[in-house]
């Protein structure tokens, strides 16, 4: 358990979902946490399953569906590059004319055995991006994530929260 938390409940699942509205265009949806910020709560986070759809197979042109899972909102799909995202999903479909071939990235669903937890939520939610590209049909991306939420103290939760904001 991180330094400085005190657990407050025990495994939590929590799941999620977002779609296209119209293919190829980015949307997001904000998932709400319901955490107690009167109590400095915050959710730790164990492990994340993405299952982003399997792009469209479109003969002569590449395709994908791209999707993250992040601490902020954001404007575009995130990469693991960004502070403020604990995983990503891709799924593309590379076509040199004639035939396609399938490939997929997704980050991993539980942390090595030496690591404590992925990430902390300490504001009120998340955000679930997905994006996808040359595609006909509309993508999404549904999945889940596990944790428990904690209870800082005042100066460490002051702490993540700063943290949290300024990595937008």
């Amino acid at each position: 358990m991180p330094k400085g938390l005190k657990p407050t409940s025990g495994l939590i699942t929590v799941s999620f979902q977002v779609a296209e509205t119209v293919p190829n265009t980015f949307a997001q949806n904000i998932v709400d946490m319901q955490l107690n910020p009167l109590d400095n709560e915050v959710f730790v986070v164990q492990a994340i399953d993405m299952d982003p759809s399997p792009p469209d197979e479109i003969v002569g042109l590449n395709t994908a569906c791209d999707s993250s899972l992040s601490t902020v909102s954001r404007t575009t799909v995130g990469s693991l590059a960004d502070t403020n995202v604990l995983a990503v999903g891709e799924r593309f479909i590379r076509s040199t004319g004639g035939a396609g071939v399938g490939f997929e990235t997704i980050s991993a669903s539980s942390p090595s055995a030496l690591l404590e937890y992925m990430g902390i939520i300490a504001t009120n939610d998340f955000a679930l991006q997905i994006e996808g590209r040359n595609n006909t049909n509309l993508m999404s991306v549904k999945g889940k994530m596990y944790g428990y939420r904690a209870k800082a103290d005042a100066a460490i939760y002051a702490a993540l929260v700063q943290s949290e904001v300024l990595s937008s």
